[in-house]
This record gives structure tokens, sequence and C-alpha cells, in this order.
């Protein structure tokens, strides 16, 4: 490969690079924006219609005519090579490549600007609001389901969490089974450890010290929730004092779930909701009422940047939440938090796979352009090595017609 061969392969790459440049800042500038992202909404799909597709096809066309013109005029191979011939086929496919992915730089400018407009320390800071206010936020119909709120999903202030333990009562336990009730009740989960050759001494003397005085050995050993070892030592889950949260004044249902709107990326989802949970509290039971309502202003702030539409009010929601905290056993069918659910939680659906899962490459063109990218460099190569014979043939008349 001479000199002059290589500048013209450096000039070439170097209008790629330019090129690919010019979508990178072109998709910057067309991003439109967080309140236009939808559930739909990719970074690029190849659509043969729109701006950057029919751009892209003549740009792609007019590169690669000029490229192969200027290559065959003036850098034809004289000598039958097979290392040079290999070489330009590789080089040939990573011009091919580079001529039609000039979308993906566009995708890669789309994604700079989310990022440039919504860093991700602003979407976690959203994420985590989003979570504390969660059990506010409900429809007045979710407040009766039992799998989102259930003295279970209490995780603060201690004794919670409690285990539920029911217990099955037959009103004719000797003739008819059919009549029965469950009744829960809950105990507090206690958390032991102990070095593990401590744990087998106490375990054995324990046996031993429980027959003595004649006690069920086995109703206690249910006690036990979970052991693990860690290390050299054992860490064992017991059930602690039995609990009333039905009772507990201060356990109202906003705190009965421990569900996440969304959950922030690398972080253990146990320790978010744990800590969802006390801020949650914290607003319920020791802030003052101030700042459940300049939580609930920056949420109404949160909406509007993500154009989800709204009725909620802040002081309106206030006054709500503290009421029903206040009157546990009136149902919540006035409570007044209506806005666009589904809405919001498909945008931030769609924001964690845009941040976390980005398909530069869309997943229907995938095949088709792997297909494409290996088609134009086959024709690139065949006729590459077919003026390639026929210059040498040229070459080789000329000089026996001087000979």
């Amino acid at each position: 490969m001479n000199r002059k061969l290589k500048r013209f392969l450096i000039k070439s790459f170097a209008v790629l690079a330019v090129m690919h440049l010019a979508y990178f800042i072109y998709g910057y500038i067309k991003f439109e924006g967080l309140q236009k992202i939808d559930i739909y909404t990719e970074f690029y799909r190849f659509k043969f219609y729109d701006d950057v597709s029919i751009s892209h096809f003549f740009v792609t066309s007019f590169f690669l005519f000029f490229f192969f013109v200027f290559l065959l005029r003036n850098h034809s191979p004289k000598k039958n090579e097979p290392l040079n011939i290999w070489r330009m086929g590789i080089i040939l496919l990573f011009v091919s490549f580079l001529s039609l992915t000039f979308f993906i730089s566009y995708s890669f400018g789309l994604n700079a600007k989310l990022r440039t407009e919504l860093p991700e320390k602003n979407l976690n800071k959203d994420k985590t609001l989003l979570n504390v206010l969660q059990p506010f936020l409900y429809n007045y119909t979710s407040y009766s389901s039992e799998k989102l709120f259930n003295p279970k999903n209490i995780l603060y202030p201690k004794p919670y969490p409690v285990v539920e333990l029911r217990d099955t009562v037959y009103y004719e336990p000797g003739n008819n089974k059919d009549y029965f009730s469950t009744e829960s009740r809950y105990y507090s989960i206690d958390t032991l450890r102990i070095l593990s050759a401590d744990y087998k001494k106490l375990s054995n003397k324990s046996k031993s010290v429980l027959d003595i005085l004649g006690l069920d050995a086995e109703k206690l050993g249910k006690r036990l929730i979970s052991k693990k070892e860690m290390g050299d030592s054992t860490e064992i889950l017991f059930q602690g004092i039995e609990v009333h949260p039905q009772y507990d004044e201060k356990m109202c249902i906003f705190l009965e779930n421990k569900s996440l709107f969304s959950s922030l990326h690398n972080i253990p989802e146990r320790k978010q909701e744990y800590e969802n949970a006390v801020k949650r509290y914290n607003l319920l039971y020791k802030d003052n009422q101030d700042s459940l309502l300049n939580s609930l202003k920056r949420l109404d702030v949160i909406l509007k940047k993500y154009n989800i539409e709204t009725q909620i009010i802040p002081k309106q929601l206030t006054k709500d939440v503290f009421y029903y905290r206040d009157h546990q056993q009136e149902p919540l069918n006035e409570i007044r938090n209506t806005y666009e659910r589904n809405r919001l939680k498909e945008k931030f659906e769609t924001l964690d796979r845009l941040f976390y899962k980005p398909n530069y490459l869309h997943p229907s063109i995938t095949i088709i352009f792997i297909g494409v990218v290996i088609g134009v460099w086959i024709i690139l190569l065949l006729l590459y090595l077919i003026w390639s014979v026929r210059n040498r043939k040229l070459i080789t008349g000329n000089v026996k017609e001087k000979e």
C-alpha cells in the first residue's frame, strides 16, 4: 500500500468522521424535549420517509460513488498481491459500515441532548420524591387492596417490619370443618448475631434445659424465621413480641405500602424501600405540615416538567392526607389526588429504557442493517477485484504490443 493510497484513505475516513459529527449535532438539535417522550419513543428507527432517512440514503450513495470512482481511477493495484487485496477488503468493510451508520450518530446526539436536559442525578431526585409520595397518590379504589396496603409492608418505625401468622379457627372442630374463620397475628422480626461456635453450644444446652422444664422445643423452634452463616458468625431472624398495627395510633394506611414507583439504578431496592419509609413517616408524624406541602409542590413541578395532566392542588392534598391520617376508619374516597397515573408510569419506564437500555440500532432493523452492510461490502469488493483484473490485462496487453 503506497503513500498516495494511504493519504486518500485518511482523507476518506476524515470525511466520514465529519459526516458522523454532523448527524450527531443534528440529533442533538432535533431532540424534542422531555414533554414529547412517551412509551413509543426510541432513539431512532430507520423510517424511509423522514428527513434523516432520506438524507442518509443520498449522502451515503454520493459518498460511496465518489469514493469508489477515485479509488478505482487513481489507486487500483498493478500487481495481484493477495495481502494487498485482503487489506483492501477490510478497509472496504469499514467504509461500508461507517457510511451506513450516520443514523446511529444521530441517535447518540438525541441521547446526549436527553442527558443534558435530564442528568441522571435529577432523574434520581424525581424518582425518589415519587417513591416517597407514592402512597398519597393512588387512585382511591387502590386503598382497599390488601396486596398494597397491609401491616407486613410497614418498614418503620420499630418494631416494624413484622411477620404475619394466620390461625384457622373452626366453629365445629369435631363435626363440621366447613365453618371456620382466619385470624392474623403480627410479630416483630428480631435479629440475633452470635459466633457459630457459641451458637452450637447454646443450642445443645437449651435443648437439655427445655427437657428438664417440660417445655415444647418444637413450638419454640417455630419462632425461628431464618438462619444464615456469615463467616464465623450466625445471623438468626426470629419472631419477637406480638404487635397490633391495627391499634397503633401512628400506623395510618399511608405507611402500609413499601412498593417503589420507579427504582433507582444500581441501588438495592430494600435500601430504597426503607429510606423512603423513614422519609414518609417523618412527613406524617415528625415534621410539620409545611414539609409535606413543600414536597407536593415539588411534585407539581415534576408533573408539569414531564407534561402530565394534573388536578392536584398541593394545599388541598396536604389537608386530605392529614385528615385521613387521623381518621383511619374512614374510606379514602374523596382524596384529591387526580392526575394521569398511567402516563407518568409509562414516561418513567421509557426514560429507564433510554437511560439504561438504549437501542441505537433498533431491533426491528438489525438483521436488515447487517444484510445491507455485508451486501454493499461484497459489491464494492467484487467491483474492485474486477477492475483490478481488467487493469492488469490492459497493462499486460500494452507491454506485449511494445515488445
